[in-house]
């Protein structure tokens, strides 16, 4: 089962000071910065898929400024993101239309002519047909809306006259039919559809909002409706945790950025750890905001709750703690106990109760002297950990972050390969 990074220009500057806080002089944005499979010393994915809605155009605005989105297209998708097939053999760099970014909208912006152009520019191994989000999950038998109705058409018109009209980019591009639906049983329908279409590759889409159940019960019935050739793809599955759940109905591949997100995303499970067995295992980063630029605190400091330099010598003193720990010139408790004196301005929420926050405090607590205590920084092999050390356990800016979601990718790809030996010294 391969797994496909959503890429959303996610990169960190591999020159940037922690102590200072700082970028490295002179630095340009993605051009002296590196991707994941660029900054690890082997790639944590098998390919990428790049939304159309993230790189963006006249139709709709995406992540990708002006000038990206246009060397996107004139360079490609394996320049730009600087993933080379000489470099990454047997990679697949798949494009979708980002059927979510336009859920709202009665129709899709997109048409099957601009959609291959948009394939062919990016030089995409393989791309998916316009499909049309269905926000129902029914059990089936139940009626659907008119609308779940209209949107399936939509979504199987589109890939009637996608297919075809593919043929154009030649035998190097994969074409991928997409499946919605209201129910197990309608999703599977739209499938034996697109299969005597003569689509051989399948995304599965609308799986976002469902839960591992639901998304267990369509696969098994889209399974059962389709011949053994067809390959199955996942279209943004984040329950990652379920991976040993899907694997049992013949997926081929699917795309998430959940390991990369729950970095900074997640209220505890920040950390990707792999254990003995190859079972993942989570730690909570240590939130350590920055004072100056943080919205919350400057409000506060403003109405004159806080003494502005004294929170710069809690935050100071805060982050020398933890690094003090991590070099073994202090224990961990005077080092947490910094941070949490620290969080008593930069996380209290002044909209809960005193004991309410007083326990947030406590229970953050008890997760960073786990964090702390058992070092999971040292015990890993990738980069991230080699170089940043305990930078990468601190909850603070994207630089840090991003980095921790980078070496979270590391530990999940060798958990999904079985691979222990990649991440553990």
């Amino acid at each position: 089962m391969k797994f496909l990074y959503s890429d959303s220009l996610d990169f960190v500057d591999p020159e940037f000071d922690f102590v200072a806080d700082r970028a490295a002089k002179r630095r340009r944005a993605h051009a002296d910065d590196d991707f994941p499979h660029e900054h690890l010393d082997s790639p944590p994915y098998d390919g990428l898929l790049v939304s159309r809605a993230i790189v963006g155009d006249a139709r709709v605005t995406g992540k990708y400024s002006e000038a990206q989105a246009m060397r996107f297209r004139r360079e490609g998708a394996r320049e730009f993101l600087r993933y080379p097939l000489s470099k990454y053999p047997d990679s697949i760099v798949m494009g979708d239309n980002g059927a979510f970014t336009y859920r709202d909208k009665k129709d899709p912006p997109y048409k099957v002519d601009d959609t291959l152009e948009f394939y062919e520019d990016g030089g995409f191994t393989h791309g998916c047909s316009i499909d049309h989000l269905i926000f129902d999950f029914m059990e089936d038998g139940a009626k659907p809306s008119a609308e779940a109705k209209r949107r399936v058409d939509i979504t199987l018109d589109n890939a009637r006259r996608f297919l075809p009209a593919s043929r154009a980019l030649g035998r190097r591009f994969t074409p991928v039919g997409v499946i919605q639906g209201w129910s197990a049983r309608s999703m599977a329908d739209c499938g034996k559809a697109l299969a005597s279409m003569g689509y051989g590759y399948l995304a599965v889409g609308g799986l976002v909002p469902l839960r591992i159940e639901q998304i267990e019960r369509a696969l098994s019935t889209i399974r059962e409706a389709l011949p053994k050739r067809i390959r199955l793809h996942l279209l943004g599955f984040g329950k990652t945790e379920h991976l040993g759940a899907i694997k049992k109905y013949g997926v081929a591949s699917f795309d998430t950025t959940s390991p990369l997100l729950r970095a900074f995303k997640d209220a505890k499970r920040n950390y990707y750890a792999l254990g003995k067995d190859g079972d993942l295992s989570y730690y909570t980063a240590v939130r350590i905001p920055q004072a100056i630029d943080n919205d919350k605190l400057l409000r506060s400091a403003r109405r004159g709750r806080l003494d502005q330099e004294n929170l710069l010598k809690l935050e100071a003193r805060a982050l020398e703690s933890v690094r003090k720990f991590a070099s073994r010139r202090m224990k961990v408790e005077p080092a947490v106990d910094a941070v949490i004196e620290y969080g008593r301005y930069a996380l209290w929420d002044e909209r809960a109760t005193d004991a309410r926050n007083e326990a947030k405090l406590t229970e953050l607590r008890g997760a960073y002297m786990r964090t702390l205590a058992d070092r999971p920084w040292e015990r890993c092999r990738c980069r991230v950990c080699r170089d940043a050390g305990v930078e990468a356990l601190i909850f603070r800016s994207s630089n840090r972050n991003k980095r921790r979601g980078i070496h979270n990718l590391h530990v999940f790809y060798a958990h999904l390969t079985n691979d222990p030996k990649k991440t553990r010294k």
